[in-house]
Parts: C-alpha cells; sequence; structure tokens
C-alpha cells in the first residue's frame, strides 16, 4: 500500500469527524466515542504507539498486539460503563504512554505472551476511562463503536508509517517513540 492511499484512506476515516465539527447535530454517541481517543493526548500516543510497536514486530505479534488492545480496551470500556474504576487509573494511562513509547524507542521484542499480556493490561486502563467518561444521554452502543474505530484506525496509522517508510527512517520511529515516553514521563508527574 502506497502512502497515498493510506492518507487517503485515514482522510475517509476522518471525514465523519469534519461534518460533526459543527454545533446542530444533537448528542451524538459514535462521534463521541471516536473524538476520546484522538482528543486526549494520552490515548492518542498510546494507539498510535500500539501500531508503531506491532509493525516493529515479527510474525503473529504484528496482528496480535492491536487486536489485543482493540479488544481488551472495549471489555475495559463495558466495566467503565458499568461503573467499574481502577485505582491510579490516570497513572496507568500514563505509565502506558511511557512504556509503549519506550517499546517502540527501543524496537523491543519480547516474547508473544509477555507483549500480549503488557499490551491488555495497558488496553484496560485506557477502556476504562472510555467507558467511566460517557457523556450524558449518549448511545453507550454507539459510544463504544466510535472509541474501537478509532482506535483501530490509530493503531493502523502507527503500523502504516513503519511499513512505508523506508528502513532508513527507522531511526526516526525509534524517536517517535523516546517523545512519547519522555510524553509519559511528564504524565506521571503532572
Amino acid at each position: 500500500m502506497t502512502l497515498k492511499r493510506i492518507l487517503g484512506a485515514m482522510a475517509l476515516l476522518l471525514t465523519p469527524t469534519i461534518a460533526f465539527a459543527h454545533p446542530g447535530h444533537g448528542d451524538n454517541g459514535l462521534m463521541a466515542g471516536i473524538s476520546h481517543p484522538i482528543g486526549g493526548l494520552d490515548h492518542l500516543l498510546a494507539m498510535i504507539a500500539v501500531g508503531l510497536w506491532a509493525a516493529q514486530q515479527k510474525g503473529a505479534a504484528r496482528w496480535a498486539l492491536p487486536c489485543t488492545f482493540v479488544g481488551t480496551m472495549l471489555i475495559g470500556g463495558l466495566l467503565g460503563l458499568e461503573g467499574l474504576n481502577l485505582p491510579a487509573l490516570e497513572s496507568g494511562i500514563a505509565a502506558s504512554v511511557l512504556a509503549l513509547g519506550l517499546a517502540v524507542a527501543l524496537a523491543v521484542r519480547p516474547p508473544l505472551s509477555l507483549a500480549v499480556a503488557a499490551t491488555a493490561l495497558f488496553a484496560l486502563f485506557h477502556g476504562v476511562a472510555h467507558g467511566l467518561e460517557l457523556p450524558e444521554m449518549s448511545s453507550p452502543w454507539a459510544y463504544a463503536a466510535g472509541f474501537v474505530v478509532a482506535t483501530a484506525a490509530l493503531h493502523g496509522l502507527g503500523y502504516a508509517v513503519v511499513r512505508v517508510l523506508p528502513q532508513a527512517a527507522a531511526p526516526l520511529v525509534r524517536l517517535a517513540g523516546a517523545a512519547s515516553a519522555a510524553t509519559g514521563i511528564w504524565l506521571l508527574a503532572s
């Protein structure tokens, strides 16, 4: 897939967001769900990092990490909708930004079971946060569909960046991971 096609696909995915950018649409759970992962720096960085990290892997990890994140995040979202609140929720999300950024920066390739377990833990924190932040009067199912679609698109964006760039650009990807890790440290300190 060429960079032009990837950017075109991303533009199509963001078109509904642009269409709902002006007032007068009433409550829309889907749009609230889409905007939540994109609008928060912590969520945005972690979800792109999952895609970047997956693309740095070999074999089954390339699809297992994003799929694990999306699936576990959805479960966490449903738990959050039911009112479950994890202790140190914001710290867990900030730690995920730090850890995923480091994983990308160092191009870590742990055993698949360890990578999946870490990804699932991080996704649980993000999902619970999404579920707890359901806007008043939003459809929970449309909201969940929105944050799942946005998350998958962000994973895809991160993955595509690594796969489309020439191998010579790998240091830039690792630098992006380091910047994400630094942001995670800042978020933890805040």
